[in-house]
């Protein structure tokens, strides 16, 4: 219960406790999903890792991009990567 409330709506409570286990049960299958589209392309010679970080790199904009892109670049230079 939250401060200021003194009762409890069985049905409510049970319907967002349902919804919020029926929603937890859809992300567990996608996560398998997932799962199996990475080691189909593991499987067809790709390295996961890169496609980890091409897939993280896409949801950047533009200019996010670039600035990450920078500062990778910067931060080689300095330890001589």
């Amino acid at each position: 219960m939250t401060k200021g409330h003194n009762s409890v709506d069985p049905g409510r409570l049970k319907s967002l406790i349902q919804r919020i286990e029926k929603l937890n049960e859809e992300r567990d299958s996608i996560s398998n999903d997932i799962r199996e589209v990475y080691s189909e392309a593991k499987s067809a010679g790709y390295t996961i890792a890169i496609l980890r970080e091409l897939i993280r790199e896409r949801k950047l904009d533009a200019a996010d991009r670039a600035e990450r892109e920078e500062l990778l670049r910067l931060y080689r230079d300095a330890v001589g990567a």
